[in-house]
């Protein structure tokens, strides 16, 4: 299967697995008390709404590709975003099966397309009574960007990708697979690795940008591109992938060892 990004047309191998749920309910635990070693993938960052510039701001221009552009204002209402990429363990607990290609409780899940996250959060919140969700683009790139703490990073957390990112320097190119959630430095507001590890769905249908300003914008609600934006990089991108304002896209029924996602809930 690949993972394709429509701007650059690059398109990368995997090898992943077809999920399969099976018929029976899964039990939901959240973090495990009787094992401390394993993250919380429902712990949540309170994000302040607030102003941003989404886009190529100056600090993203030289590597930025056209979709980045025009750079407009943006206007949030609070929300809250995941701490971690979703866990092999939560989509194990909620959904009854693993589809990843890289095992391990702590790493996150991927091969799972943006159907099969519909799928996940629907029993998710069933079996929670929460409305947990997947972040519009606007609202992941304003947590990446450090929210209203933000220092003006051109990755998430940092100006040097290797503090707080896994990417194909430090990861792909000495055959390494996935990473466990958590391990790297967090950004301005404590959130780990929205650069880097695996790419991360958004709700949005992938558009272009307008130079309008904009208030809780969730995308094109037509569908029109027929992809869902994906974000953050992935431990086989190059630096210029892993940027806070770089943008991906892919079809939502794409599943991909490079592709995961992280929860959000509206407060």
């Amino acid at each position: 299967m690949y993972l394709c990004r429509m701007k650059t047309k690059k398109i990368i191998s995997s090898f992943c697995f077809l999920l399969t749920t099976g018929m029976a309910s899964a039990v939901f635990t959240s973090c495990s008390e009787d094992d401390p070693e394993v993250v919380d993938s429902l712990a949540m960052i309170t994000v302040a709404g607030g102003k941003f510039t989404m886009g190529a701001t100056a600090e993203q221009v030289s590597d930025a590709d056209s979709d980045e552009q025009p750079a407009h204002e943006v206007t949030l209402s609070s929300y809250a975003i995941g701490k971690y990429e979703v866990t092999q363990k939560l989509w194990q607990d909620v959904m009854g099966s693993n589809p990843s290609l890289f095992k391990g409780d702590d790493l996150p899940v991927e091969c799972v397309s943006w159907k099969d996250v519909q799928t996940f959060l629907d029993k998710l919140n069933l079996q929670t009574g929460k409305t947990y969700r997947l972040p519009t683009e606007a609202e992941w790139e304003y947590a990446a960007r450090g929210g209203n703490k933000s220092k003006g990073y051109k990755y998430s957390g940092s100006n040097t990708l290797n503090d707080v990112a896994w990417y194909v320097e430090n990861s792909y190119d000495l055959g390494k697979g996935t990473h466990a959630v958590g391990k790297k430095r967090p950004n301005e507001l404590g959130i780990h690795d929205m650069s880097g590890n695996v790419w991360e769905w958004c709700s949005d249908w992938y558009d272009y940008y307008s130079g309008d300003a904009q208030t809780d914008p969730v995308g094109d609600t037509e569908g029109l591109s027929e992809s869902h934006v994906n974000r953050g990089g992935a431990r086989d991108e190059s630096t210029k992938y892993c940027r806070v304002s770089s943008r991906g896209t892919n079809r939502p029924t794409m599943r991909d060892s490079s592709l995961g996602f992280r929860l959000v809930l509206s407060l």
